[in-house]
């Protein structure tokens, strides 16, 4: 599951990590930040605990966003700041955190970033161009970019 996850594991991981969370259950060291990004979204609790939740669509026409694409995101880019890769996105992030009042506030910064560079790699039939993202991160933290 972890490189290339199906939409059903995906959303399993997260209705079983909030589940886990609620019931004070043991978990996974991935489970804690994934319960903790929940935390951070009131918006999808009850969502997450609806019994119909693994089945339903999120269709962006009808102007929806899916819960379970935004959680994934924040995930992403929790792995990134952990790990600096692409590097220079920990610096970014923390000058962000500062600019916009914390953690929560900056990261929903770089899921901009971050959407728009999946978006144009779909768009395009290509790889995610990691210099454009971590320059359109810099960018919006007012930082020049990397030479690449």
């Amino acid at each position: 599951m972890m490189f290339n996850p199906t939409r059903e594991q995906v959303r399993d991981f997260f209705v079983g990590a909030w589940r886990k969370h609620r019931n004070q259950e043991v978990l996974s060291a991935l489970e804690t930040i994934a319960a903790g990004i929940v935390l951070e979204h009131p918006e999808y609790h009850d969502l997450l605990a609806s019994v119909d939740v693994l089945a339903r669509e999120f269709p962006p026409e009808n102007g929806q966003t899916n819960p379970f694409l935004h959680l994934s995101l924040h995930l992403a880019i929790e792995e990134q700041i952990s790990i600096d890769q692409p590097h220079g996105i920990r610096a970014a992030f923390e000058v962000l955190c500062r600019q916009r009042g914390g953690h929560h506030f900056a990261m929903h910064e770089l899921l901009d970033c971050l959407g728009e560079t999946m978006f144009q790699a779909l768009r395009d039939g290509t790889p995610p161009d990691r210099g454009a993202y971590i320059d359109s991160v810099r960018r919006r933290a007012g930082m020049p970019p990397i030479q690449h």
